[in-house]
């Protein structure tokens, strides 16, 4: 009798924050932000990526929403992971919200899975949590993880995609409340929201050189 399969390990889940009043705040904020990121491409469908399963907003059309399960993989309409099971170049709008961290799977590997489901003229947008805002207290010792904007164009560049040079501050600073107007920057709201478009580089023309006239005995011979 073959024997049992071992326990599979689950581990922390770095993503229960967000269940907590602190995290349901910054997800409160971000829903305007979100329902118009749904909407940017109308007529192509979407992916959504949050950390917790959410409601879809009225008036987002069509697309897909998945979310952390707590074991590597993605649950939802279908459970998958890395890399998603999703045509390529079959999307308008990618919302990765508070799901690609700096490193392991869910960095460079999920901006790459990004670039390749876009069409060309897609958007990614990125919902990141800053380390420089106060709130930041409120999600000490959680496992979640915060990084600057400049550091994350950078990963944006190295998967192909344009990001915009200006972020959008969006949550609270301090007070766990709702504050879903955006500022210019991440400044010391709670999050921010970068946004990158995939682009489609022509190949640069070569110019053709005019041929030089021969000279009139060279032509006869």
């Amino acid at each position: 009798m073959p024997a049992p399969l071992p326990a599979r390990q689950t581990g922390p889940d770095l993503h229960a924050w967000f269940q907590s009043d602190s995290g349901r705040a910054v997800l409160d904020s971000e829903r305007e932000a979100v329902t118009h990121a749904l909407a940017d491409r109308p007529g192509l469908p979407w992916l959504w990526c949050g950390p917790v399963e959410r409601a879809v907003p009225d008036g987002a059309g069509r697309g897909l929403c998945l979310h952390p399960d707590g074991i590597g993989q993605w649950s939802g309409p279908v459970s998958c992971g890395l890399p998603l099971p999703l045509p390529s170049e079959a999307f308008g709008a990618v919302v990765l919200q508070h799901v690609a961290r700096p490193s392991g799977p869910c960095g460079a590997e999920l901006l790459d899975e990004a670039a390749r489901l876009l069409v060309n003229g897609g958007r990614l947008w990125l919902f990141v949590l800053n380390p420089l805002a106060p709130y930041r207290w409120r999600w000490r010792g959680s496992g979640v993880s915060a990084s600057e904007p400049l550091a994350w164009r950078r990963r944006l560049r190295q998967a192909g995609l344009a990001p915009e040079p200006v972020s959008q501050g969006l949550g609270p600073t301090w007070k766990v409340h709702t504050a879903p107007s955006p500022q210019q920057g991440a400044g010391l709201r709670a999050a921010y929201l970068l946004r990158a478009e995939k682009r489609a580089f022509p190949l640069t023309p070569v110019r053709q050189r005019r041929a030089l006239p021969l000279p009139t005995g060279a032509a006869a011979a």
